[in-house]
């Protein structure tokens, strides 16, 4: 009998850490992998926005922040940048697992728009035939991508719930923001098995917790992440892959980002 548990802590004061951090990047695609996790700043769909800058500063994989400056002037309400966290797994069957939870703590600027989300990559990474799976912990001003289904509630919170048909971009949106908290991603995934919109058979890809920014109003705007840790364990009968060496995989972790950029706001 053989199961794996993946849990990563700290305490949720970034201010304790050592007085500099130990990797910044400004690089659009800049990241840096600790412990099985990869801190990315990610500015994927940056390039024809002016100002859009971005600076990382990595602490540890479960403390960083970004510094960050963009706007929405030409009002598209483009995703430009998804900083985040992720961990990469090697095409893990959904049922190989018994449970899967993260729980978090960030604080976020409160200016322009953006939201504070989870990004699952299922069945493959920003593929064509892959689903994303986005859990909004935080909105701020931001609208989500899709036509609204219905509501659907997980310990105790409850989500609307967006999907965009001919895609696999599916978004749990919570009703109430919460800033630290724990959520149960394998619920809500099998939750999407049951509604039909994911084969049972289905392999988790990767999991990712940052960002999307649409705009800080011109201003230099910073989002940090205090703590971030991933519990997955494995049925007690499987021996379940450990995840990918360093998870140093930089595709970009949002189409959140790709199909965001249609939002308009």
């Amino acid at each position: 009998m053989k199961s794996m548990t993946i849990a990563l802590w700290t305490a949720p004061v970034l201010a304790t850490c050592a007085a500099n951090p130990v990797f910044v990047t400004s690089d659009s695609n800049g990241g840096w992998a600790q412990g099985g996790y990869y801190v990315h700043n990610n500015m994927w769909n940056s390039a024809k926005y002016i100002p859009c800058t971005s600076t990382l500063y990595a602490f540890s994989h479960d403390q960083w922040r970004v510094v960050t400056k963009m706007n929405n002037k030409m009002g598209d309400g483009a995703v430009k940048t998804y900083p985040n966290v992720h961990r990469d797994y090697p095409s893990v069957p959904v049922g190989d697992f018994e449970s899967i939870t993260s729980t978090f703590a960030e604080t976020s600027p409160r200016v322009g728009i953006y939201n504070v989300a989870f990004d699952l990559w299922i069945n493959g990474i920003a593929t064509p035939d892959c689903t994303e799976i986005m859990i909004w912990t935080e909105n701020f001003n931001q609208v989500p991508g899709g036509r609204y289904v219905e509501d659907a509630a997980f310990d105790g919170r409850t989500y609307k719930v967006y999907k965009r048909s001919g895609s696999g971009y599916i978004a749990f949106v919570a009703t109430a923001n919460f800033t630290p908290g724990t959520v149960n991603l394998l619920d809500i995934m099998k939750w999407v098995m049951a509604k039909g919109w994911l084969s049972d058979k289905s392999k988790l890809n990767q999991i990712c917790y940052g960002a999307e920014m649409v705009s800080t109003d011109d201003a230099e705007a910073t989002f940090q992440v205090n703590a971030f840790l991933i519990d997955a364990k494995s049925r007690p009968t499987l021996d379940l892959p450990a995840p990918a060496s360093n998870a140093a995989n930089s595709t970009p972790a949002s189409s959140g980002g790709r199909s965001n950029a249609e939002k308009t706001k």
